[in-house]
């Protein structure tokens, strides 16, 4: 759980600043979200596959099992373009000025989702985004600057606490991959009991606990 003072948004007092900084938070936290999803569902599926995994009996093949959902897992962290990078916050940093500042990060960077066609159910779903982004921007139209500026902070606490979410899962992957690369020079019975526990560190560490349960 993290623990911060709310912060005041600096805004220029027009509504159009205001409206500005609700589009670039609103748009940095769909970002951010795609990259965190991908995170957390590689590691829910390496614990899901793990419980599965105790069901075989047979050394060799648990051994094989264990092996591949762990690299599935690292090649997040060997293959960096498939997620975003997001600035580390300033010890000093306000948390309204991080947040700003990692959305303008993100709006220069490139966007990790995969390209290609569009099946119909992508195609769907972009209509419904686009749907309720109509609606969002009437709803702003609608209120008053006092009022959207409540909604950045608001915003801004979320986006917050989405970032050091990420930040601590891709360390979590990133730790995995490291302990991944040290064990590779350990025979097999060794490194069978190795996969095992650095699994369970995964499990057991404090980020990934804190998130495991959260509805996708």
């Amino acid at each position: 759980m993290f623990s911060y003072i709310l912060p005041i948004l600096t805004a220029d007092n027009t509504r159009e600043g205001a409206m500005q900084t609700n589009d670039r938070l609103r748009m940095a936290a769909g970002k951010v979200s795609v990259s965190y999803n991908t995170v957390k569902g590689a590691l829910t599926g390496l614990h899901e596959r793990f419980e599965s995994s105790k069901a075989e009996r047979n050394v060799f093949r648990r051994y094989a099992v264990l092996k591949h959902i762990v690299k599935e897992v690292i090649q997040l962290d060997a293959q960096y373009w498939l997620l975003l990078d997001v600035p580390k916050q300033d010890k000093q940093e306000q948390v309204n000025a991080y947040v700003l500042r990692a959305c303008a990060v993100l709006e220069k960077g490139s966007d990790p989702r995969p390209q290609g066609e569009q099946s119909k159910s992508q195609a769907a779903q972009q209509a419904e985004e686009e749907a309720r982004e109509k609606e969002r921007k009437a709803k702003l139209e609608a209120s008053t600057v006092q009022q959207i500026e409540e909604e950045n902070t608001l915003l801004i606490n979320d986006l917050y606490r989405l970032l050091k979410k990420y930040a601590n899962l891709r360390q979590v992957v990133h730790t995995l991959h490291l302990s991944y690369r040290s064990a590779r020079m350990y025979p097999i019975f060794p490194r069978y009991n190795m996969l095992k526990d650095m699994i369970r560190d995964v499990l057991r560490d404090p980020a990934y606990m804190e998130v495991c349960h959260e509805e996708s």
